[in-house]
């Protein structure tokens, strides 16, 4: 018997990293988990993964900035698995310009988008019958750049995990006596294909030292399964090892610049962080 038997969960960015660990760990401590991403084929998979070990999971393909998706989601969730116990908001993005001097307004606001607007969106959507059955857990995967910001996440990324973080404090203090808890996880560098993306992408001996998907998945199964009187408000997951960041500090910097200015840098930087 889990300690999950009988829940329905939601899990954002679902189709890899975090999110897909979580789904996993969540699935095989017998919770029925809904997989939401935007590529059906890659949550397939893991569906795939979740049903073969003897889980429950369904696949949403959803754009999470949407209100009107967002209501579709948890319509369906409902209709396929019941009324969903457990949010897990882990679904992230990054903008491609790091420094605020350079950053279109569509990066900005992606981020904010997916950072912190769907964020409200979901718990938004499943808030009403949490409060009217009187208990539900909400996690969500902030990050260290929210109380450390830097080029390394980016103004933007920075600002929104903030944000997050500061709506889930928002969430404790207002709902915890109705029977809510709400999770903030703060984890530092993980190993994730986001760091694909990065500026300067870290070398393989650089990601063995960071924190690893299921190493977060298991703080946010702590979270979700621990008895309705106790409540997570907050876990910071981090690197042991503080590895020198100096150098893709110094590549994010002038991403995005003017091709005058990031060609002046670039000559007068050393090959180690010359772009």
């Amino acid at each position: 018997m889990g300690l999950l038997d009988g829940k329905t969960t939601i899990v954002t960015g679902a189709g890899s990293g975090i999110g897909k660990a979580s789904a996993k760990l969540l699935a095989a401590d017998g919770a029925t988990v809904a997989l939401v991403g935007r590529r059906a084929k890659v949550l397939d998979e893991v569906a795939h993964e979740i049903t073969a070990a003897g889980g429950r999971a369904i696949v949403v393909p959803t754009h999470i900035e949407s209100r009107d998706e967002v209501a579709d989601l948890v319509r369906h969730v409902w209709d396929q698995a019941g009324p969903v116990d457990i949010l897990v908001n882990n679904a992230g993005s990054a903008s491609k310009t790091r420094n605020v001097r350079w950053i279109p307004d569509e990066e900005w606001q992606q981020v904010i988008d997916v950072n912190l607007n769907a964020v409200y969106l979901l718990t938004q959507a499943v808030l009403p019958d949490m409060l009217e059955r009187g208990s539900g857990t909400i996690i969500t995967v902030s990050s260290l750049s929210a109380v450390n910001p830097s080029l390394l996440g980016g103004a933007a990324y920075g600002a929104a995990k903030a944000a997050a973080r500061n709506f889930m404090i928002y969430l404790h203090n207002t709902f915890s006596n109705d029977g809510i808890r709400a999770t903030c996880i703060l984890p530092g560098e993980v190993d994730t294909p986001i760091m694909n993306n990065r500026p300067r992408p870290p070398t393989e001996g650089e990601r063995a030292g960071m924190v690893h998907p299921e190493d977060v998945a298991r703080a946010v199964h702590l979270a979700a399964s621990l008895p309705d009187r106790t409540v997570i408000s907050e876990l910071v997951i981090a690197p042991r090892h503080q590895r020198d960041i100096s150098a893709d500090l110094e590549v994010s910097r002038w991403i995005g610049a003017p091709a005058n200015l990031a060609a002046a840098h670039t000559a007068d930087s050393s090959p180690e962080v010359a772009l």
